[in-house]
C-alpha cells in the first residue's frame, strides 16, 4: 500500500501587493488553520515518510506548521521548485521517483494542480480543493511508480470548516 497526502497551502496574505507571488505568506486565518489541520491529520492521518513542498512562501510554511503538529521532522521538508505551479503531469513525476521503500508522501501545493490531481487519481470530484485542505489516497500499489495508472482504493478528503 502506498499513501499520498495532498495538501493545498492555507490561505495567503494579500496585505503586500507590491509583494511576488511566490513570496506571499499566510494571512491570519491560514496562520490559524495550518496547525489546526495539523493536529488533525495527528488524530487520524496515516504515517508520513517523506515530505515535498513547492517553495512559495505560503506553500512552505503551510507545510512546516501542519508537520509541527503532526510531530514530523518539519525541518527535513525537501523543497521543490516544480510543484509551484505544477501540472498534474509534473506532480505524478514527482510522486513516481520516489523510492518504493517510502509507504508515505505528503505534497502540499497550489491549485489548480492540486485538485486536478486529486481528481485525476481517485473517484472524487471535486471542484475546488479548499485552501488548506486536505486529501489523503491510498493506493493498492508496490511502487510509485505505479500511482499514476491506479486509482486510490480509498480517498479521505478534510478541510478547515469540515466538523471532525
Amino acid at each position: 500500500m502506498k499513501t499520498l497526502v495532498i495538501v493545498r497551502h492555507a490561505k495567503s496574505s494579500w496585505d503586500n501587493p507590491g509583494l511576488p507571488d511566490h513570496e506571499r505568506g499566510l494571512s491570519k486565518r491560514g496562520l490559524r488553520d495550518a496547525p489546526r489541520m495539523g493536529a488533525r491529520l495527528a488524530d487520524w492521518g496515516p504515517p508520513v515518510d517523506r515530505v515535498i513542498s513547492s517553495s512559495a512562501v505560503r506553500a512552505l510554511t503551510t507545510a512546516e506548521l501542519i508537520t509541527q503538529e503532526m510531530g514530523l521532522p518539519w525541518d527535513e521538508i525537501v523543497v521543490d521548485e516544480a510543484l509551484y505551479h505544477a501540472t498534474v503531469e509534473d506532480m505524478l513525476d514527482i510522486i513516481e521517483d520516489q523510492e518504493d521503500y517510502l509507504d508515505g508522501l505528503m505534497l502540499f501545493g497550489h491549485n489548480p494542480g492540486m485538485t486536478y490531481l486529486v481528481n485525476n487519481l481517485s473517484d472524487l470530484d471535486l471542484g475546488n480543493l479548499p485552501t488548506c485542505g486536505v486529501v489523503v489516497l491510498q493506493f493498492a500499489v508496490e511502487h510509485w511508480a505505479e500511482i499514476g495508472e491506479a486509482a486510490a482504493v480509498t480517498a479521505e478528503v478534510d478541510t478547515p470548516k469540515t466538523r471532525r
